[in-house]
């Protein structure tokens, strides 16, 4: 049986991160989700987690921040069709929470209204929604 190591993220996990991603719908880059955006959000107090495989090396599951330095932002907590429901996205989200507790900061994140799932973890770790907001982007 494989055995699963939560680690930070490494430059050369990109391309593995990238088809996470497209596998999860969760990012690329049309959303301007690249490397050099990941390195410069880690150049500003960011964190990004990657859930991987030891045998393998693959990468099956991920958890961004970034810091405005006002707020941590969790963003691409996503974890492979093959290993959901099995407590890694809460994993991840606990350890999330544990690195905004010690920086003393808040998190702010978006899922979309159909996850079901993921509503249901951030539900029992705590996250309220913030009534009368809309979420809003202009990409281009």
């Amino acid at each position: 049986m494989s055995s699963i190591k939560l680690r930070e993220y490494e430059a050369l996990d990109y391309q593995s991160l990238l088809r996470l991603w497209e596998i999860t719908d969760l990012g690329g880059n049309e959303r301007g989700d690249n490397a050099t955006s990941i390195e410069r959000s880690l150049l500003h107090d960011g964190k990004l987690w990657v859930l991987e495989r030891t045998e393998s090396k693959e990468i099956i599951g991920c958890c961004w921040l970034t810091n405005d330095s006002r707020r941590l932002y969790l963003h691409h907590l996503g974890i492979h069709p093959e290993y959901q429901q099995k407590g890694y996205g809460k994993l991840l989200t606990k350890r999330a929470l544990t690195h905004a507790k010690n920086l003393k900061m808040q998190i702010k994140l978006e899922v979309h209204h159909t996850n079901k799932i993921a509503l249901n973890i951030y539900n029992q770790l705590g996250f309220k929604f913030l009534e009368g907001y809309e979420v809003m982007i202009k990409r281009k």
